[in-house]
């Protein structure tokens, strides 16, 4: 029998009737508080509000707490989310139009530093009932209207609205949000009013500050703007996602000293007086229906060269001094050219009366293409004939048209969601070359696509940490993931794979597809099946034929990450593809219905044929044409336009490197890069031996054009990396002075030892690298030459004498050989100029140093805006760190600062995934791989915003290294010295 106690029925009976007795009491209080509540907030809100919003006083207190009416084991039941406690808008309210006042104040002010203030009236259409209106609203402070709230709301029809019952900002959200006693009518128009102000600091987002100091030696500030992606809600409360376009009356008040430029020409301009000053107040016309992140508004003192182009006002801005000593000349030139390639390019005229463009002293992307109002860094938009280099033309030229080609392509049809960023990024990042091509016919810069973007974004689709074109919406939400979209897969990999359609559409069927997609949508929003649908429209009507339809053919490249390596057996020609990973026993966790295979286009010829078409529709097919006879090899993806690397039998592997040593240009220059670019990839994802990659280096001694020797370079670069802190490093150096001189003698035959230079891009490019090279690695000649160049103008500093595209070599080898006199006199070369390209070359050389407290006293330069601005801090630590001797100081000094850093640069800045990336590209070794991860854990909190990604990337790439040196260092040592030929006095080096 159990043991236990016994109570009476009498004492039982009393327990009940007291326990019914204190529950009764329990429930009275609980309708009484709840009554009570209702009576005086009048809603179903939550009694506390969200811990980032200010709490209205209206919200009831009371003396019994809520804990006391439940019973001690209860759990708290969680509240259901608010609208608010969502990143996305609801679908409710639809923005129309925008009137906007913006006044910033370029004088310091004692208590307040530089701000600006403002007011915006937003009216918009209720399209379902609701009591709470949502609008983005970011780092300002908002006036209170007559009844205290933060906003005003009106009907457009004069009736009563509905009553604010309360207002208040949420932070993580970033919501201005309205609460009220009754319910907007779907089908009705309104208006919202708001006064606020906001700080204009040197964030280099939003509405922000940029200063420099002029001419006279006198410092002058700038108010301009930065708002893509998610920062137009800095500068004024709105509805701040691209899908909600409006049209926009924006009006700047200002001093009059200054000049107020917008989206669109001015409508009116007059003065106003306030205390004894003078006010210049300017309204703009009417922008068309556009997306918030495409505004634009500058005050500023600059100065402008101007054409008229096929009616078209084009405006080049800058520095007084940068205008009179002609930087923008060439922008001037050649923008109306390209408007004229793209007006014809997609069949519509350009949409706006002007183009205006702007190159800003401090901006943290490379250029942004607001509509209308182009802004760039002076770097991608300002050229100086003398002192600017053909890699400075270049990148003017390309970035011109690179905004220019989103004046149709993301702001006249602009993406619904950021989720499809690729649609327009990748696009302009493609047409780009098209456009660039067009202006300046004799560069060949059409095909420099495959070494700036596909071999590029090769690097990263490789890894099992990136990320497919098109993710579904509900994976991007906050801020900081939007940002981390802003990669190289976005842009580059979206460049890749258009050009791969176009290429096997053809570019009239591509053009024509185009065409009818943007006459379709034209100021709308589109998802990235809106173009394949239009594309396939362009194939059914010319009558091409796939192998399925264009988004059964894309999907598989838009929506999985990665690509395949092709392998094709020449023995018997089947041919089979396979996801390819660097590391090819690293585990992919995202998961594809695709089951990563891909619909791949693949060309090919044969030695002394035509290249041909032919696809491979699943894992593996059979192509007996692609057996080949005797000593004739196969070469696939001619010119490298399919979007995937090519293995073959090994037989065939050395039919093509014997053929580079015998007769290398019988192959297309493209194709003499890949055979080496596809070789060391597929080497290091263990699919050949490293030294068999290493071979088709063996012809470059016989090699003059730029394309392959870059590729070659750029997979070598990865040996420097691995191998420039042991005893490989030696022999490699060696091999590549060896590899190198025949180029370098070259050139220097050519210009006359470095008095004339070559016409073509490619050559002046080739020559650049010859000199890099052989500088880098030891070449005496060359050393000496730069040296002597370097000391000549140390000597008469009023005269550079060093040649404009030698400049970069020169400037680093002389200041790698010299000492704190180099450093320092290249420093003060730096703080005296006034050309922004001529400053970078200038930065990067200072990190070639090999004095480690120099370059810790740099280091801490950049933290230090009067030394190094915020936009090229990064680049700067980057720089160093490339550095042997660097690295680990920049690395140490990252992991110190890492707080600092993000708060002072903010966790949304696009810097971030390149600054992880360029400090970690180095490590190979057990104690880094902890170290990096030490690093991930202690500022889980502090966070990594947009290189969160890169963090992962780099913790992937360092255990794939850690692996790739295990097994290679040894025969790579060895190969290295085989391979180097018995030395000539000449080729000793300095160092």
């Amino acid at each position: 029998m159990a043991q236990g106690f016994f109570v009476s029925k009498t004492l039982v009976l009393v327990g009940v009737l007291i326990s019914a007795a204190a529950l009764a009491t329990i429930i009275a209080l609980a309708v009484v508080y709840a009554q009570e509540k209702q009576k005086n907030s009048g809603s179903d809100l939550p009694e506390i509000p969200d811990t980032d919003s200010p709490s209205p006083s209206s919200l009831p207190t009371s003396s019994l707490p809520t804990s006391s009416l439940l019973p001690p084991s209860s759990p708290t039941p969680t509240p259901p989310p608010q609208p608010w406690d969502k990143y996305r808008l609801p679908e409710t309210l639809k923005p129309e139009h925008y009137d906007l006042l913006l006044w910033p104040r370029l004088d310091k002010d004692p208590q307040k530093n530089y701000y600006f203030t403002g007011s915006s009236t937003v009216f918009f259409r209720c399209h379902q009932d609701t009591d709470v209106i949502l609008i983005h609203c970011n780092k300002l402070t908002l006036a209170k209207w007559e009844d205290g709230e933060l906003a005003k709301l009106h009907t457009t029809d004069d009736s009563p609205p509905p009553k604010i019952e309360r207002s208040w900002l949420t932070n993580d959200t970033q919501y201005l949000v309205i609460k009220l006693r009754s319910k907007l009518s779907s089908g009705t128009n309104y208006s919202l009013s708001t006064e606020f102000e906001g700080a204009l600091a040197d964030d280099l987002s939003g509405f922000y500050r940029s200063e420099y100091i002029n001419e006279h030696g006198k410092t002058r500030v700038i108010a301009t703007t930065q708002m893509q992606p998610t920062d137009a809600r800095k500068a004024f409360p709105c509805f701040d996602e691209p899908a909600m376009k409006a049209t926009f009356n924006i009006t700047l008040k200002y001093k009059e000293e200054y000049k107020a430029i917008s989206n669109m020409l001015p409508l009116d301009n007059y003065t106003v007086t306030e205390n004894k000053i003078n006010w210049k107040v300017t309204t703009f016309n009417q922008t068309p229906k556009m997306s918030t992140y495409l505004l634009a508004f500058i005050v500023s003192d600059f100065e402008y060269l101007n054409e008229i182009a096929n009616g078209t006002l084009i405006r080049i801005w800058a520095r007084k001094q940068a205008i009179d000593e002609g930087q923008g000349n060439y922008a001037l030139n050649v923008t109306g050219k390209i408007l004229q390639f793209f007006e014809s390019y997609y069949n519509i005229t350009y949409p706006l009366p002007k183009s205006d463009q702007i190159a800003l002293p401090d901006f943290n992307a490379g250029a942004m293409e607001n509509w209308g109002l182009v802004t760039y860094r002076e770097t991608a938009l300002l050229y100086h004939p003398d002192l600017s280099s053909a890699g400075n033309k270049e990148r003017v030229l390309k970035v011109i048209a690179h905004e220019l080609a989103h004046q149709w392509f993301g702001n006249l049809v602009t993406i619904k969601w950021w989720n499809d960023l690729w649609l327009n990024e990748g696009f302009a990042s493609y047409v780009e070359y098209l456009g660039a091509d067009k202006v300046e016919q004799g560069w060949n810069v059409k095909d420099l696509i495959v070494l700036k973007d596909v071999y590029k974004v090769f690097a990263i689709d490789a890894l099992t940490s990136s990320h497919p074109l098109s993710s579904d919406e509900i994976e991007i939400n906050t801020p900081a993931e939007i940002n981390e979209l802003f990669d190289a897969i976005s842009y580059s990999k979206g460049a890749s794979i258009l050009r791969m359609l176009s290429n096997f559409l053809t570019e009239r069927v591509f053009v024509k597809g185009l065409n009818a997609y943007l006459q379709k949508f034209s100021y709308g929003n589109t998802v990235y099946t809106d173009l394949f649908g239009c594309l396939q429209e362009a194939v059914n009507e010319s009558n091409l034929k796939l192998p399925g339809t264009i988004n059964e053919i894309m999907s598989r490249w838009t929506r999985q990450m990665g690509f395949p390596v092709v392998t094709i057996d020449t023995k018997s020609g089947h041919v089979s593809q396979k996801h390819f990973l660097l590391d090819p026993n690293s585990t992919v966790t995202r998961p594809s219905k695709y089951n990563y295979t891909w619909i791949v286009p693949i060309t090919w010829m044969k030695r002394n044929s035509a290249p041909q078409t032919d696809w491979l529709l699943n894992s593996q097919g059979l192509f007996p044409i692609m057996n080949p006879s005797g000593d004739e090899w196969i070469l696939a993806n001619i010119n490298v336009t399919g979007y995937y690397r090519v293995n073959y039998d090994e037989e065939n592997w050395k039919k093509l490197v014997n053929h580079l040593l015998i007769n290398h240009t019988d192959l297309p220059v493209i194709n003499r890069a890949q055979i080496m670019a596809d070789s060391f990839n597929l080497a290091r994802a263990k699919y050949r031996n490293t030294t068999a990659a290493l071979e088709t280096t063996r012809y470059l001694s016989k090699e003059l054009e730029y394309i392959p020797w870059e590729a070659a370079l750029e997979n070598l670069a990865y040996f420097q990396l691995m191998f420039d802190r042991n005893d490989v490093f030696g022999p490699m150096r060696d091999y590549m002075r060896q590899q190198v001189e025949n180029l370098y003698n070259h050139f220097k035959t050519e210009t006359n030892n470095w008095t004339k230079f070559p016409d073509s891009l490619m050559d002046q490019y080739s020559m650049i690298n010859a000199v890099r090279v052989a500088c880098g690695h030891g070449l005496l000649d060359c050393q000496e030459m730069a040296q002597a160049f370097y000391r000549k103008w140390m000597n008469n500093s009023m005269v550079n004498p060093i040649p404009v595209d030698l400049k970069s070599s020169v400037y680093c080898n002389a200041i790698a050989l010299g000492n704190e006199k180099q450093w320092d006199f290249a420093w003060k070369m730096l703080q005296k100029t006034t050309i922004a390209t001529e400053a970078d070359k200038l930065r990067s050389a200072l990190a070639c140093t090999k004095q480690s407290w120099l370059l810790n006293r740099y280091l801490e330069y950049t933290l230090d805006t009067s030394k190094i601005r915020k936009q090229d801090a990064t680049k700067t630590i980057i720089s160093i760190a490339r550095n042997v001797i660097g690295q680990p100081l920049a690395w140490d000094f990252i992991r110190a600062k890492w707080k600092y850093i993000y708060q002072q640069y903010g966790g949304g800045s696009f810097s971030f995934s390149s600054l992880i990336k360029g400090v970690t590209e180095r490590f190979s070794t057990e104690f880094e791989l902890q170290q990096l991860e030490q690093f991930k854990k202690d500022n889980q909190e502090i966070g990594f915003g947009s290189g969160t990604r890169a963090l992962e990337q780099a913790l992937e790439n360092t255990k794939a290294n850690i692996k790739w040196v295990d097994e290679n260092k040894d025969s790579v040592k060895k190969w290295f010295i085989t391979a180097v030929k018995p030395q000539s006095s000449k080729i000793k080096s300095l160092l």
